[in-house]
């Protein structure tokens, strides 16, 4: 009577491999080149991707810094506007005073005019404060983007095209133009006809 072998030394058919098999197995597998080419290929486009969106994001913030900027300083505009009449007003004022006036004004009158010549300096003072500046561009080139011409005047010492009287001054805000300057423009000298050459005869 034979002996059967013990449950334990017995071994499942298919847990037998030859042995090529268990050395092929045992060897890593190579992925095949166009794997490799698509996987570097979806790399370089996320890498593309996340290159814009950085780039997006960076421009979106100098954006949004920018009108930031933009609102705090340009706020004042349209209050800057209208203190501008005030100085106007107040600068016409001063103007009305003769200088023999002035100068024959009693102790009273002429503190008067200190005074305003004071809070005219402080508005302005106040405005530059705030970016806004006053500019009176007398003798340089008209500039239709800075000056409103009221009119048009001859000139001797100046070419045509500038500015030769200003009516009233401009301002800015910041580098923009918060009211242009009302100006009178040069058409240059004034052309005179030439004489007529008078003929005499003598004979």
């Amino acid at each position: 009577m034979t002996d059967k072998p013990a449950a334990d030394d017995m071994v499942a058919p298919e847990a037998v491999k030859p042995e090529g098999e268990a050395a092929a197995a045992a060897e890593p597998q190579l992925v095949p080149a166009e794997q490799v080419t698509a996987a570097l290929e979806a790399a370089a486009e996320f890498k593309d991707k996340l290159l814009r969106t950085l780039a997006e994001m960076e421009n979106l913030r100098k954006r949004t810094e920018r009108e930031v900027n933009d609102a705090r300083t340009y706020a004042v505009s349209g209050f800057a506007r209208d203190v501008l009449a005030v100085a106007d007003n107040m600068h016409r004022a001063l103007e009305t005073i003769a200088p023999e006036a002035r100068a024959q004004a009693d102790a009273t009158l002429k503190t008067l005019i200190e005074g305003i010549e004071l809070t005219e300096r402080e508005l302005h003072k106040v405005l530059s404060k705030n970016g806004v500046k006053k500019f009176s561009p007398e003798g340089e080139k008209f500039d239709p983007n800075l000056h409103e011409a009221m009119y048009e005047m001859p000139t001797q010492d100046l070419p045509s095209g500038h500015v030769a009287q200003v009516m009233q001054a401009g301002y800015m805000l910041g580098d923009r133009v918060l009211r242009p300057a009302m100006v009178g423009v040069s058409k240059g000298p004034v052309k005179t006809a030439p004489a007529s050459a008078s003929v005499s005869d003598n004979n």
